[in-house]
């Protein structure tokens, strides 16, 4: 008897653990109701333009004595010939590797020195050298940079050596699928050539064309100098005429961008699917699904009308990306990852231009579940359309992106970025304050009247062991004709994307 009065304290102990254990892991992963959004004020951006053309942006903020300088080159991979692609990014890669004065160490070890660092790079619409030290040392650190941008040396070991790097990164990332699929679709879906670059055009890449390059592009009247915490407009100001005063513009041959010769109407009835590729990687670990469309008629530049406006698009794609794809409780997420466990994470992004935007979604799988994540990917972007989402379902997600902006502009080397994108699509510098109000006001029918417009006739890009997916794939997509291609045959200098 005494056993068993034992045994039934244990259980009705055990049992009372359980429900202790159950209601804690409520309580601690219930989701809380997200706080109003908060609105953060930016100090305004005070411009000037000195006598040759370059525009410097100011905004002061003395919380920390920490200064960020960024020069923005209104020029990047949209203006490089496909034969040259990776000459953008090759060229900013090369300013920190050494000038007149100064070897690539010796760049490195005055920016240690002085506790500061400076950073290159290029995307598609523009190149830029970023800077940031202490306010103490400013002065000491502009020297450096200015050094940098107006007498690089383009040492041909150094370039060598970047190349041979660049070359190996590239090999790599052509045996990855989530690599591949985005290479391909820059051109298949999106006509344009991958910015950075591919084995057959950075092999082509000499010091001559890098040289002609930078002489080219890199001048003050399409440049913006733009400072970033404790300074002054004035001392701002007086280091860019000191540093900058004497840059000389050059001759320069406008390039017309790769746009598609129409824009393409709005998609209403057009089906969700346009077409099927297939980049044949055999014996890869997983599969790559990515959706591809190219937004011909929505840009990021600003006109004045109203919402109307292209620019006011860029808010509703901004709300619906973070709706479809933009974080780990986003609909692709949540349908791919978390209630089906086919992938470690799936996403979605809008790359801007001056005059189109490219959407994307992105994913990895196992090679046998291919295209079943395809087709739930499809349905995704077809609720978009079909399905209203909640106001619910839309405040959370719009505080993401509220909040991630705050955070980012806390940082000078975030403002200065944000700033910077304002200068390179010619927008106001007002938009650094409405952003987190404009995002707030964009309401469900906003979206689904852009997913509507804009998303439909897209492409299905897989790269993976065709030879596992081949025939499932089929079943489920019967009236489409899978054009597949040989990852080892895959060049993006042809109109087939063949060798």
């Amino acid at each position: 008897m005494k056993n068993l009065i034992s045994i039934n304290k244990r259980l009705g102990q055990t049992a009372f653990a359980f429900l202790l254990f159950t209601f804690s892991f409520s309580v601690v992963f219930a989701q809380p109701s997200p706080s109003a959004p908060r609105s953060g004020i930016i100090p305004a951006v005070k411009e000037k333009k000195l006598a040759n053309g370059l525009t410097v942006a100011v905004v002061e903020r003395k919380n920390v004595p920490l200064v960020t300088v960024q020069l923005l080159i209104k020029s990047g991979a949209s203006s490089e010939d496909a034969a040259k692609a990776g000459l953008a990014d090759m060229t900013a890669s090369m300013l920190t590797k050494g000038t007149k004065t100064r070897t690539a160490t010796q760049i490195a070890e005055q920016m240690e020195f002085l506790g500061g660092s400076i950073n290159t790079g290029a995307g598609w619409n523009n190149s830029v050298v970023t800077l940031t030290v202490t306010s103490d040392k400013l002065d000491q650190a502009m020297a450096i940079m200015a050094d940098v941008v107006l007498n690089p040396a383009f040492d041909q070991k150094e370039l060598d050596l970047l190349k041979s790097q660049a070359l190996d990164g590239l090999k790599y990332n052509l045996t990855q699928p989530g690599f591949l699929a985005t290479y391909a679709a820059s051109k298949y879906s999106f006509n344009e050539h991958p910015a950075s670059g591919t084995p057959e055009s950075i092999a082509g890449i000499s010091r001559s064309v890098i040289v002609g390059f930078q002489k080219r592009n890199y001048i003050p009247r399409l440049g913006v100098l733009v400072f970033t915490g404790d300074v002054t407009s004035v001392k701002a100001i007086a280091l860019s005429s000191k540093f900058f005063g004497l840059w000389k513009n050059s001759s320069r041959k406008e390039s017309s961008p790769e746009e598609n010769l129409a824009a393409a109407p709005p998609s209403y009835d057009r089906p969700l699917l346009k077409r099927i590729l297939v980049v044949d990687l055999p014996n890869s670990g997983q599969a790559a699904v990515n959706y591809s469309k190219s937004l011909d008629s929505i840009s990021r530049v600003k006109d004045n009308g109203g919402k109307s406006s292209s620019n006011f698009f860029f808010y509703s794609a901004s709300v619906l990306n973070s709706l479809l794809g933009g974080g780990y409780s986003s609909r692709l997420n949540q349908e791919i990852r978390i209630k089906r466990g086919l992938s470690y994470g799936a996403g979605s992004n809008f790359a801007w231009r001056d005059w189109k935007t490219n959407f994307g979604t992105h994913t990895q799988t196992k090679n046998e579940s291919a295209a079943e994540v395809t087709e739930l990917v499809l349905a995704e972007i077809k609720r978009l359309v079909d399905t209203l989402a909640t106001d619910t379902e839309l405040l959370p997600r719009k505080s993401v992106l509220t909040g991630g902006f705050g955070r980012n502009l806390e940082t000078t080397v975030g403002l200065a970025g944000a700033v910077s994108d304002l200068y390179t699509f010619g927008l106001p510098a007002s938009e650094l304050n409405s952003y987190s109000s404009t995002v707030n006001s964009i309401t469900p029918e906003e979206v689904r009247d852009f997913a509507t417009r804009n998303l439909y006739g897209g492409d299905i890009i897989i790269v993976g062991d065709y030879s596992i997916f081949k025939d499932d794939l089929a079943k489920r997509f019967p009236n489409i004709t899978v054009d597949v291609i040989k990852a080892s045959e895959l060049d993006l200098s042809k109109g087939n994307l063949r060798k």
